[in-house]
């Protein structure tokens, strides 16, 4: 098993596709902590994200577009002995930078992940907080929205991540599971509500489960991209009019690599 390293030289990768209006707030807590990189992979952006970017002293650099590829660029580029994978709209806790250090110093860790917290009001938020952090605790799964971390030599050796269209997170972290455990820090990586704000909070986790069921019965993650973005398309349209996920297992066989 790689082990970490002793120091904690951070490259913070930030995939970005007009991500202007979120972006600025998520910048101000890095870009002046002692030993942290920021880079921007942006997948080429419309409005402001690139310069607002440049002006708060992140590295640019322009990549096809693709989360797993913008990432897989700016991993390419880091400098630092540790890679986090940062969502634009997802912003980490104080005094991050000494814990991944403490977290990587653990026997047995090849990655970690912070608790997963929305900006939103309301016990349905807290409930569906309280539901993730049981799944990643019991499980050892987490998702890009926890703010990925591990070392940059453990990156590399497993290839980094798959080009896939969707839960290039989730594959990941399946993979690192094979070599050693996942650490969940007890503070919050906190993201914004957007994304259960535009279909609503019900649909969301509903659309997100499904995701989940169909992509460890075996369906392609590029697929099911295909399926996920004609329901945000849609605003969720399709989801009260079929059955996703039974479509998709019946179709299963009729899938193209």
């Amino acid at each position: 098993m790689l082990t970490a390293p002793k120091t904690c030289a951070i490259s913070i990768i930030i995939p970005t596709l007009n991500e202007a209006a979120c972006l600025g707030q998520t910048l101000a807590g890095l870009i002046k902590q002692p030993g942290v990189e920021v880079i921007v992979a942006d997948g080429g952006s419309q409005d402001q994200t690139i310069a607002l970017a440049t002006t708060a002293g992140a590295t640019v650099i322009s990549t096809p577009l693709g989360r797993a590829s913008q990432q897989n660029a700016g991993a390419r580029v880091a400098q630092g002995q540790v890679l986090l994978f940062l969502h634009a709209d997802t912003q980490l806790p104080e005094g991050f930078v000494a814990q991944i250090h403490a977290a990587l110093s653990l026997p047995g860790i090849v990655a970690g992940a912070f608790r997963f917290a929305v900006s939103a009001k309301g016990w349905r938020f807290r409930l569906l907080e309280y539901g993730v952090n049981r799944r990643a605790a019991w499980f050892g799964l987490a998702y890009g929205d926890q703010a990925l971390f591990l070392p940059a030599a453990s990156f590399r050796a497993i290839g980094g991540f798959k080009e896939l269209s969707l839960l290039e997170d989730l594959d990941l972290v399946l993979r690192l599971r094979k070599i050693g455990r996942l650490a969940l820090l007890p503070t919050p990586a906190l993201t914004s509500a957007r994304r259960w704000q535009r279909l609503g909070l019900a649909r969301t986790t509903l659309l997100n489960q499904m995701i989940l069921l169909a992509f460890f019965c075996g369906i392609s993650p590029n697929r099911l991209a295909l399926w996920y973005n004609k329901i945000r398309k849609n605003k969720g349209g399709l989801l009260g009019k079929q059955e996703p996920v039974q479509i998709l297992i019946r179709n299963k066989g009729k899938q193209k690599p």
